[in-house]
């Protein structure tokens, strides 16, 4: 079965400070979704779609795209504040993004496959894009009621040394079958341990989080739809809010229209949160090279 990977590429880093996307962390100048590529690319996808801005459209297809056409199909999507259900118009005053879940829905014409979707700022290691092909392998999507998948990492495996992050808190049934994920907004370690300093809540650590490594079928546009046009009647008017990706999977199952497993990963995670998480994930990807996880220059 032919898979496709959605890589999310639209956001500006606004900690880090700039494209982070285009950020060359490799020893050969690789940016984090060149790895994240390569590892669908061994993984059996043959086609990879990414979602970005028209804005930089020219250099992005130059600095990344160009790197992968010899050895895997690759087209772009854009993620525009004025695509928008039939009927919604951008509200005055409206700049910001409409989140991650209007992302994926922006490649509702573009994927007509099984298919990954992954923040490309993110490493999310050959483990956990395998283990999600080969759950999209085995899905079943001409089944009434629509199974899709997320890759679940360990929460203390995520954070960051150098500030807080937001993470999506995973919670699951005891056949690993997500019941909801909860977005906490500010989880830091401190010295009392894993907790939330929005609003207190304690950790332990093995709590397994979304990172935005989402196993998704083709049914999940028709979903995201109905869900957008909710969100943009209740929300649409506000200058900052957005559809994220746990919160329209977490009312997917909350009204029985799909299911989801949580696939538990080992893989390493790393990301640049932060300026100061760049060294970290520099010597990450040289640890990986060295052990020959992965050759130098990716090929």
């Amino acid at each position: 079965m032919d898979n496709t990977l959605l890589v999310l590429a639209a956001g500006m880093g606004s900690r880090y400070g700039g494209l982070k996307q285009m950020d060359g962390l490799g020893p050969s100048g690789e940016t984090i979704l060149d790895y994240s590529v390569f590892d669908a690319i061994r993984s059996g996808f043959t086609r990879v779609v990414f979602v970005i801005r028209r804005d930089f459209e020219d250099e992005f297809r130059v600095r990344v795209g160009s790197k992968f056409e010899s050895r895997i199909g690759v087209d772009y999507v854009f993620q525009q504040l004025s695509d928008l259900p039939e009927g919604f118009t951008i509200p005055a005053g409206r700049e910001r993004p409409w989140g991650t879940g209007h992302a994926v829905w922006a490649a509702r014409h573009a994927i007509d496959t099984p298919f990954l979707a992954i923040n490309a700022d993110d490493f999310y290691g050959y483990g956990a894009i395998s283990t999600v092909a080969d759950f999209l392998s085995t899905t079943e999507e001409n089944t009434s009621l629509p199974g899709f998948c997320l890759a679940g990492y360990r929460l203390d495996a995520t954070l960051s040394e150098h500030g807080t992050v937001s993470r999506g808190v995973c919670r699951a049934d005891a056949s690993n079958q997500l019941v909801a994920v909860r977005e906490q907004t500010r989880i830091a370690k401190t010295p009392q341990g894993i907790c939330d300093e929005s609003d207190g809540a304690i950790f332990v650590g093995t709590e397994r989080v979304s990172m935005n490594c989402w196993g998704f079928t083709p049914k999940v546009f028709g979903l995201l739809d109905s869900l957008l046009i909710g969100f943009l009647e209740s929300h649409g008017n506000e200058e900052k809010s957005e559809f994220y990706i746990p919160a329209a999977v977490t009312a997917m199952i909350d009204s029985g229209g799909a299911r989801v497993r949580v696939l538990p990963v080992e893989s390493n995670w790393f990301g640049v949160t932060y300026k100061e998480d760049r060294p970290i994930v520099v010597d990450a990807l040289a640890t990986l090279i060295l052990s020959g996880d992965y050759p130098s220059p990716l090929k």
